[in-house]
């Protein structure tokens, strides 16, 4: 990845990128597929790993098995992910001196579609100990016939964070 231009904002914590993955609700993700690019808003489930110093994330989204999503997905596996959180405003002495505080983190991967049934319900319940943590997790068979879960290795990313002063 391009280095960050302003590289005292970003975030190489393991435990604050943690923060970010959990206080998010929606990761968007950039595709491209014959009509053109699109950026699709989901919701999704994560792993955060540090392996030999290196972070790994994976993400885990799901969808219908058919539409636009899926179709370019499966044709182009490269997708573009941004998430951002804690946003406020930072008031300013005239109009060109707000700007925005937040937490972000951005980044390229490859997505694809889990087959098999056990790494369907693994993805699932990271979707659900994300997005509703006290939430009884149990998938019906008919639930998982319909759904198309997807996995994204998230190859390189960057967290970054504009603190209100």
């Amino acid at each position: 990845m391009r280095p960050m231009r302003l590289f005292k904002r970003e975030i190489k914590d393991e435990e604050i990128l943690r923060e970010i993955l959990e206080e998010c609700d929606v990761v968007r993700l950039g595709g491209f597929d014959e009509d053109g690019m699109f950026i699709v808003p989901v919701n999704y489930g994560y792993e955060l790993e540090n392996i030999g110093g290196k972070m790994h994330l994976r993400l885990y989204i799901h969808g219908a098995k058919e539409g636009r999503k899926a179709e370019a997905f499966a044709k182009n596996a490269s997708v573009a992910v941004e998430m951002d959180c804690c946003h406020e405003v930072i008031t300013g002495d005239y109009t060109c001196s707000y700007s925005y505080a937040y937490r972000s983190i951005m980044g390229n991967g490859r997505i694809h579609v889990l087959t098999e049934k056990e790494k369907q319900i693994h993805a699932l319940t990271k979707i659900m100990e994300h997005l509703a943590p006290d939430a009884e997790i149990r998938f019906r068979p008919e639930m998982l016939e319909r759904t198309a879960v997807f996995c994204i290795d998230v190859e390189d990313f960057t967290g970054k964070e504009r603190k209100k002063k």
